[in-house]
């Protein structure tokens, strides 16, 4: 077999000449580092010029997540990952000690979602809640639910106006942008139900029209344990309108002297900055839509919610609704960690708050116990 043995002179003027294409190519390229700075420094621009000028094995980029769409890109070179992790600091400080229940709070506001926070009173359920509202710098309004609330206090209602002869529409506390339903299940289903088609789809039907709300639209409930006095359990249809359910637990040594020696926390709310805004919001939920899923992680959350569906101490798995509730909210995991793709410790990490109050166990067993047997019988493959 002959060999080609090329000439020195002939591989130096293609090695010269290989040099000036790709600096001709370098430089017609923008230049991302100064377009996007928090990108740079994620690693993203320099990831992807070195797949475009190194060679690599197949084996190296083959099991590789795939680029997702450029959307987290551009919310990191607008800069509204600052504002979010700048809210989340603020939120942090507002309530001590809660670091990981306020990131799963802006976890349901990314993945448009709705939160359920359970707790016995007096452990700052409310706290984290005006916090959240006062952060986001949206619309607020508060319903403090009783016994005796009436679906149209909600709601809102028509009112006959004698100087126009027409029935004027009152709107209720509901048309906001944020709404804290405050110890919820101490109003009887009826109450609690107004709040369905509001949570589902975003509007509500009074009196034959159908009346949006507004974009965005959050729900952050309280409620007490239902073993307490003047309480009715929220139905399960309700229950599986909340993406997230939270409990917070008393607080550490540490965070609670601090609430013991540092100011009000009322009058730091008030103090608090709005470091979000509706078009900020609604431009990171859609960023939260280009996060990429691979196949192996829905074959992961496919076989979590059939496992679900065949525990020996379930009586009622999770519905394709809650598989549909843990992507969206794995992937705005993702995107608070500037990830551009999700991780099955996403999925980990968020299974149990969006499992608890979705299961139907057994009088013999909590769903607790259930949700963390399920997850630790599926292997991850």
């Amino acid at each position: 077999m002959l060999a080609f043995l090329p000439i020195e002179r002939f591989v130096d003027e293609q090695r010269q000449a290989h040099g000036q294409r790709q600096l001709q190519r370098a430089q017609q390229q923008p230049r991302a580092k100064e377009q996007c700075p928090r990108a740079a420094q994620a690693g993203l621009v320099p990831q992807l010029h070195r797949h475009r000028y190194t060679r690599r094995k197949p084996s190296e980029w083959m099991h590789e997540p795939m680029a997702s769409s450029p959307a987290p890109v551009a919310i990191l070179s607008d800069g509204l990952m600052d504002s979010l992790h700048a809210a989340l600091a603020q939120v942090d400080a507002l309530v001590l000690g809660k670091q990981q229940q306020v990131r799963m709070a802006f976890v349901a506001l990314l993945a448009d979602g709705h939160l359920l926070i359970e707790d016995l009173p007096g452990l700052g359920k409310t706290t984290l809640a005006r916090a959240m509202a006062a952060t986001l710098g949206l619309g607020f309004a508060r319903v403090q639910f009783t016994s005796d609330l009436l679906p149209s206090d909600i709601l809102g209602v028509s009112v006959y106006e004698a100087q126009t002869h027409r029935f004027e529409f009152h709107p209720g506390p509901v048309f906001t942008h944020v709404l804290l339903a405050d110890e919820i299940n101490r109003a009887p289903p009826r109450t609690q139900s107004a709040l369905l088609e509001a949570m589902a789809e975003h509007q509500v039907s009074i009196d034959g029209q159908t009346r949006a709300l507004p974009d965005p639209f959050l729900v952050i409930a309280t409620q007490n344990p239902t073993d307490l006095s003047g309480t009715y359990p929220l139905p399960d249809s309700q229950l599986d309108r909340f993406l997230l359910r939270l409990t917070l637990g008393y607080p550490d040594a540490q965070s609670e002297r601090e609430l013991l020696a540092g100011a009000d926390r009322r009058s730091l709310i008030a103090q608090a900055i709005p470091l979000l805004d509706a078009p900020r919001i609604l431009a990171l939920r859609q960023a939260v839509l280009g996060v990429h899923a691979s196949d192996a992680l829905f074959d992961y959350i496919q076989a979590l919610v059939a496992r679900s569906r065949k525990h020996p101490g379930l009586r009622v798995g999770l519905s394709p609704r809650a598989g549909l509730a843990l992507l969206r909210a794995a992937r705005a995991r993702a995107l608070l960690l500037e990830r551009d793709h999700v991780l099955p410790d996403d999925v980990q990490a968020l299974f149990p708050a969006i499992a608890e109050h979705r299961l139907v166990a057994d009088a013999d067993a909590t769903t607790a116990h259930l949700a963390q047997a399920i997850l630790h019988a599926v292997a991850v493959d």
